[in-house]
């Protein structure tokens, strides 16, 4: 009897050893599944992100509309129009109008347009002194230089104290601003030099009858001046290394348009940096629908050389540090006055997105 007692007792005992391995191996294979509910949970979440931001852009004032693209032909300010061209707002379910302006600044400010494209030194006084418009992206490097006849004796801008630099946008535009950066870097002083207006068409005259001893101009204007051995380059925006990794033209929002209407904006930076990403990789191309739609004219040739010059990538990084060089540089020589901090004044002007370039 005691001998089955035992019997009895030892297979109850591994009877109980056997459940409690089961329910143990149960448990594990319950944890194994949990991370797949948490992903499930994760991606219904992203879904319900997507369409609510899909919801929460029908809302806004803009979203059906037409948003008014202010340009007027050019090749380094050509990104929104080509973006156009090319389908790529379009893409975000965003349709375009190309509206011609003669003053991008007035456009912009007044709301007759909400997204235009122009150089860094027309824009960013305006937007400090209170103009109604933000950045949020940079078009590209590069464009503008300071020219000398090639057979004078100037050869640097230490030489051009107590002479005449030729403005062909005249006194307090951007070619002035450029200039005085170009000085204040050399470490002259403004008032050391003469600023004069100057019609672009006439400015190689004007050097060769020495009303001017220097000017501003486009890379492109001067490029077949430079080629016939009548001008040379002095400082560059495009290529010396103390500007070339800044953007020279910006990317300007009308400010009200882009508070009142966020995931509006923030779509239209992403076709930015998408048709800035195209023209780097595309630069034949691009050049080649700025033609057909008559927003470039000339030599095809000599336009590719020019967009090739230029670097079309530009980060938020560099835009942010040029942005604020070139703030300190304006408040240095008093083109900008407030009181505030190049950093206040930066965080007024300044509301990048979150995009990367795809680098190649």
């Amino acid at each position: 009897m005691n001998k089955l007692i035992k019997v009895i007792a030892v297979i109850m005992a591994c009877l109980f050893m056997f459940t409690a391995c089961k329910t143990t191996v149960n448990n594990d294979k319950k944890d194994e599944t949990a991370p797949t509910e948490t992903t499930t949970d994760k991606t219904e979440e992203t879904s319900t992100d997507a369409e609510s931001e899909d919801e929460a852009w029908k809302k806004e004032p803009a979203y059906g509309k037409a948003i008014k693209i202010g340009y007027n032909g050019g090749l380094c300010t050509g990104g929104p129009g080509l973006a156009s061209a090319l389908g790529m707002f379009k893409d975000e379910g965003i349709e375009t109008e190309i509206v011609n302006v003669q003053s991008k600044v007035d456009a912009i400010g007044t709301g007759k347009v909400d997204l235009t494209c122009d150089h860094i030194a027309t824009m960013l006084v305006p937007a400090v002194n209170g103009v109604d418009m933000e950045f949020k992206a940079a078009a590209q490097t590069g464009c503008k230089s300071l020219y000398v006849l090639d057979n004078g004796e100037i050869n640097s801008t230490a030489d051009l104290k107590g002479k005449a630099i030729g403005l062909p946008d005249g006194i307090g535009n951007s070619d002035h601003n450029i200039a005085l950066r170009f000085l204040n870097h050399d470490d002259i002083a403004p008032q050391d030099v003469k600023f004069l207006p100057v019609e672009g068409s006439a400015s190689i005259l004007a050097l060769e009858n020495g009303e001017i001893q220097a000017v501003v101009l486009s890379d492109q204007f001067a490029e077949k001046f430079v080629n016939d051995g009548k001008i040379k380059m002095i400082r560059s925006l495009t290529y010396d290394e103390d500007f070339k990794l800044e953007p020279c033209c910006v990317y300007a929002f009308n400010k009200t348009f882009a508070k009142e209407n966020p995931i509006t904006a923030k779509k239209i930076t992403k076709v930015l940096f998408r048709v800035s990403d195209y023209i780097q990789n595309n630069i034949e191309e691009a050049t080649q629908t700025l033609f057909d739609n008559n927003w470039a004219s000339g030599d095809f040739d000599q336009a590719v050389r020019m967009m090739k010059s230029y670097n079309w990538q530009v980060t938020n990084e560099m835009t942010s540090t040029a942005l604020k060089n070139i703030l300190d540089d304006y408040k240095e020589f008093g083109v900008i006055t407030s009181d505030k901090s190049s950093d206040e004044l930066l965080s007024e002007v300044w509301h990048e997105e979150d995009f990367k370039h795809e680098i190649k």
